[in-house]
């Protein structure tokens, strides 16, 4: 795989039961590109292990003044160092495309499996790490995958030179090829301290990455509350938990490195001692004696990829172990289709056994849930996500045919769910605009009925160098320059024009005013017409819009009407949109009050459900008129 080859058709089906099995696996992945660079590691390290013997038969040439010798001495000189150069620059080329390419299958798993799970995914692993997983902890894992070749490399390479020492001179190569594997495997009695150090690190660094995610996430709120300090002191106080915890891991690596310079330097002074008394007694030539230092002295390039490798394992296994975490987490619904599937029609009535909502195919549908959390799991629920672990795995059903039963793409395509925090991403205007949709509706018709009028204003005036386009002005990250009500009434324009056969919003106008929500709730209900619409809300101006309204009670459908309706009829409804105490509620209502009796207008944001009523009929009567 080279990288102009990016990205992968297929990154592979992970092994993920653990993190050292996701890098073993990972390696496996990558075993073409590892035997290249081990091989060009190879011809580099043995250019270099091959300059002591030129070198030993230069000097021997000398000493015995014999010209040819010397010549073949330079021609072997002048061979390795080719060899060298040119084994040096493509392990470095093969070696960075084994951690780029690995790296980018790694991002491609998980930007997989965030697209798989959706918004279940923030519910299940904290926004913090996945951010920390999907850029440092990938850097690591590549890091291992590089630094595997080149180790590899060096340790063929430690055996070749200590069974080459043996062959040439008996008597000092016993010596190197006794104490080089002592050398290599010195420094494993620390490695299981250095390896939990590290750990301690990684997990340290996870958790101060993960709060200074959600508090910029949350900055403007914690302007607002004057909370701003609050969050900086704990930010400062789990960075220097960091720094501490990255002393005490570098104090270790910094031993193991100490380690693999003194030993080989102790291994260099015996064999130069022995080999000294050997050459005095006439056992070796001085040439030999050369080579065999020279050759123990080159030793320390190769020696220092085990201190690399046991470093890359150490800090990489954390990182793939978060990693496989986050692979490891699946759908709790079935998501294979059966033969056939693909020319199934979504469409039709969306019905969900478990709680009993029906909402027709073609209507608007408004439901109301007391807590706003059963609503957000039953938004998920009609949508086809996947259900928390724990919970009834019940499929719901478009036309008679569960979701769960679609091919992913088609039950996508058909069933949209917006939640009640939806993000914007980066980019400009038109950027966001260009989602996959049917084509039935434009994005100046979404603009216009999500009442993005004002927004429109305010990205014309910020505009530098689009000439006052806002459709071309860039949107920051998460719409952060934008008020929240802003921001959701673009995430409900996004939503609008891919015009999916059912769209699924949960709460989409909280952030906005009364006037605003109430001419928001007619531009849904006019866009929308004969398409089915499904809005879990409990404000009264979006209810009244409703062609049928649900009341979702204890996790059951138990009353259907519509607003009005439910308003003089069910006091359990009442009671959520009108914020009715219980003593209001248990006090008898005549016969003959009338609805502007049941619910007095409190404000026009917080109505009262029949006030709400009232600002409707209101607002429409005055848009008449300037019509």
């Amino acid at each position: 795989m080279q990288i102009r080859d990016l990205p992968y058709a297929d990154p592979g089906v992970p092994v993920v039961r653990s993190g050292t099995r996701f890098l073993v696996w990972l390696g496996r992945q990558q075993l073409g590109g590892q035997v290249k660079s081990m091989l060009w590691g190879l011809l580099h390290h043995l250019g270099i292990a091959g300059l002591p013997l030129g070198t030993g038969i230069a000097v021997q040439a000398v000493v015995d003044r014999d010209g040819g010798r010397l010549a073949l001495a330079g021609a072997l000189l002048v061979t390795f160092g080719i060899a060298i150069a040119a084994g040096d620059v493509m392990l470095h080329r093969t070696a960075v495309t084994n951690w780029i390419t690995a790296a980018a299958r790694v991002q491609q798993l998980l930007s997989r499996k965030t697209a798989e799970l959706g918004s279940v995914l923030t519910r299940r692993v904290a926004a913090g790490e996945v951010v920390a997983v999907s850029t440092g902890d990938v850097e690591k894992i590549g890091w291992f995958v590089e630094a595997l070749s080149r180790f590899a490399a060096g340790a063929v390479t430690l055996v070749i030179i200590c069974v080459g020492l043996t062959v040439y001179q008996p008597a000092l190569g016993v010596v190197v090829a006794v104490g080089v594997p002592v050398l290599a495997l010195s420094v494993l009695p620390l490695l299981p301290r250095a390896t939990r150090r590290a750990d301690v690190q990684r997990e340290k660094a996870g958790k101060a990455t993960e709060l200074a995610s959600d508090t910029v996430a949350g900055l403007r709120v914690l302007r607002g509350i004057g909370g701003e300090e609050l969050f900086l002191g704990r930010y400062r106080a789990a960075s220097q938990e960091v720094r501490k915890a990255a002393v005490r891991s570098a104090r270790m690596w910094a031993l193991i490195s100490a380690i693999q310079v003194v030993l080989p330097g102790i291994l260099l002074i015996v064999v130069v001692a022995y080999g000294a008394r050997l050459a005095f007694d006439g056992r070796i030539t001085v040439g030999e004696l050369v080579t065999v230092y020279s050759a123990v002295a080159l030793t320390y390039h190769p020696l220092r990829n085990f201190e690399e490798i046991a470093m890359a394992f150490s800090f990489s296994r954390p990182s793939a172990k978060r990693a496989a975490r986050v692979l490891s987490l699946a759908r709790t619904t079935s998501t294979t289709a059966a033969v056939g599937d693909e020319d199934r029609k979504a469409t039709g009535d969306l019905y969900d056994p478990l709680t009993g909502l029906l909402a027709p195919a073609g209507r608007f549908t408004a439901v109301v849930c007391g807590d706003p959390d059963v609503a957000g799991r039953l938004a998920d629920r009609l949508g086809g996500h996947p259900a928390d672990p724990g919970e009834d795995h019940t499929s719901v059903l478009l036309g008679g045919v569960p979701l769960d039963e679609l091919p992913l793409d088609t039950a996508r395509t058909a069933v949209l769910v917006q939640d009640k925090d939806p993000v914007l991403l980066s980019g400009t205007l038109s950027e966001l605009l260009d989602v996959p949709r049917s084509g039935g509706v434009l994005p100046d018709d979404a603009l216009a009925a999500a009442r993005c009028e004002d927004v429109l204003d305010a990205l014309a005036q910020a505009s530098v160098d689009t000439d006052g386009d806002p459709m071309r002005t860039r949107i920051t990250e998460r719409g952060r320059s934008l008020s929240g009500g802003q921001r959701q009434r673009l995430a409900l324009a996004r939503s609008l024009v891919t015009d999916p056969e059912v769209l699924v919003l949960d709460e989409p106008t909280s952030a906005v005013d009364a006037h605003t929500e109430a001419r928001v709730a007619a531009g849904i209900s006019e866009l929308r017409a004969a398409r089915t619409t499904v809005v879990l809300a409990s404000s009264p101006l979006l209810l009244d819009r409703a062609d049928r309204v649900v009341l979702v009670d204890e996790g059951q459908a138990v009353a259907v009407g519509t607003h009005r309706e439910l308003l003089a009829r069910e006091p359990r409804y009442r009671a959520v949109v009108t914020r009715e105490t219980d003593e209001e509620l248990a006090a008898p209502v005549a016969a003959d009050t009338t609805l502007e009796a049941v619910a007095p207008i409190e404000s026009v944001g917080a109505v009262g459900a029949v006030g709400a009523v009232g600002a409707v009929d209101e607002l429409e009567a005055l848009e008449g008129e300037s019509a």
